[in-house]
């Protein structure tokens, strides 16, 4: 029991507390000094999301649960920012995408993301504490992947009108082809724990000030001629997060065509003069 509470990554407080016992109790249980019903052994089943046999003969070690770890992918060489790969997550996340996907974050069980993936809960347990850590971590890749991309975008542009409409674009075909993890993000930021939802906003900050910054000095050279070119600039990052609710990548429109037309949706937004070329 002790085994799959910390593999859980549970305090002994923690798991006493959703038992509803003291932690004297379930410390005298964990060391064999009381006696344990099966009653009480199925509520720390549930309350650990195990099996009971699972609870009897945990074994985080065994050959069946290890899974190969796919690490971050490389950046794309210079001016290959628009390239996208299949996207690549180790098995556990890709599967915790899935579930989370297919039924939210809170419907999701770590029983079911450990079905999809070939694991026992206990197995899950040796790659990702939590649920929790399993969004946590879903979210950083698509923040990390995204920033790397904007900001490969935003050097080859020469003036802050091209730069602008490239970040534009760049937003336009991650939302395409990572809409998956996109749409994640729009869905469960809501989820998170307090100190890992300020993480992640922290890194969306960090993506919308690109678009703040160039749109600033666009319009302080008279270029893009809206009187409210930060709130425009919001306007525009959320048009092209909004792709993930609609865009298919079997619909009419491919996605570097779409992206395309974001960046003249955004430019007309911002009130770009008409007859002046990126």
């Amino acid at each position: 029991m002790r085994a799959a509470r910390t593999a859980r990554g549970l305090s002994l407080r923690g798991l006493a507390r959703a038992l509803g016992i003291s932690p004297a109790t379930l410390s005298q249980i964990e060391n064999g000094r009381t006696g344990l019903s099966v009653q009480r052994l199925r509520g720390i089943a549930d309350a650990l999301e195990l099996t009971v046999p699972q609870i009897l003969d945990i074994d985080l070690a065994r050959e069946t649960d290890v899974l190969p770890q796919a690490g971050p992918p490389a950046p794309p060489e210079a001016g290959e920012w628009r390239a996208y790969g299949p996207m690549e997550l180790e098995p556990v996340l890709r599967a915790a995408l899935d579930e989370f996907l297919a039924i939210g974050y809170h419907g999701a069980t770590v029983r079911g993301i450990a079905a999809r993936c070939g694991l026992s809960v206990a197995g899950i347990y040796h790659y990702h504490a939590s649920k929790q850590d399993m969004l946590l971590a879903l979210l950083d890749v698509a923040m990390t992947e995204l920033l790397w991309r904007a900001a490969a975008a935003r050097t080859e542009g020469t003036d802050p009108v091209e730069r602008f409409g490239l970040l534009v674009e760049n937003l336009a075909l991650f939302h395409t082809h990572r809409r998956e993890l996109g749409f994640l993000g729009a869905s469960e930021m809501r989820s998170l724990a307090p100190d890992n939802r300020r993480r992640i906003a922290a890194l969306r900050i960090a993506q919308q000030r690109m678009l703040d910054e160039e749109a600033a000095a666009a319009a302080k050279e008279g270029r893009f001629r809206t009187a409210h070119p930060r709130e425009a600039a919001r306007a525009v990052a959320t048009m092209c997060t909004a792709m993930t609710s609609w865009w298919r990548p079997d619909g009419p429109l491919p996605a570097e065509r779409i992206a395309g037309h974001y960046v003249a949706f955004a430019l007309d937004l911002m009130r770009y003069t008409p007859g002046e070329t990126l």
